[in-house]
């Protein structure tokens, strides 16, 4: 009897707007609209670099999400006013450094996870040291921001 009655509350339960979402998750963008979103988060990336390189608060303030982590390669991990704090200081950080071997992966949200490998400049050591890094970015109502990031060291 208990079966009968469980089998019987399905067909309501599937009808619920939550059922809905999880039977037909959006899909991720493709062709030009990937495309599109590819382009703006390296326009983003660039007035990004320039914010940092210029020590522009204003635009740095709008470029990082509130919830912004940032992970450095000795593990240490920053919040929203510690980058920002590094780029008005002018620490070197991963988001102005020249970039090789980038690479798009886009989402639905939107959200674009960018990955690429950057000398960074080392005070201690006299010398840039490489890092491979993982940075996401995600749309706001200001525009896109960096939501995250992360950075290792390359032996």
């Amino acid at each position: 009897m208990l079966r009968r009655a469980l089998i019987a509350a399905i067909p309501p339960l599937a009808l619920t707007p939550a059922a809905a979402a999880l039977a037909h998750p959006p899909q991720a963008p493709l062709g030009a609209e990937a495309q599109r979103m590819i382009d703006e988060v390296t326009a983003f990336r660039a007035k990004l670099a320039k914010a940092i390189e210029t020590r522009n608060l204003t635009i740095l303030r709008t470029s990082y999400a509130d919830a912004f982590t940032h992970t450095d390669g000795s593990g240490k991990l920053d919040n929203k006013d510690a980058r920002l704090a590094a780029a008005m200081a002018g620490e070197p950080l991963i988001e102005a450094a020249p970039a090789s071997e980038l690479s798009f992966r886009v989402f639905t949200g939107p959200t674009v996870i960018v990955t690429g490998k950057s000398p960074i400049p080392n005070a201690k050591e006299q010398k840039a040291a490489e890092f491979r890094w993982l940075a996401v970015y995600v749309t706001a109502l200001s525009g896109w921001q960096l939501a995250v990031s992360q950075a290792t060291r390359l032996a």
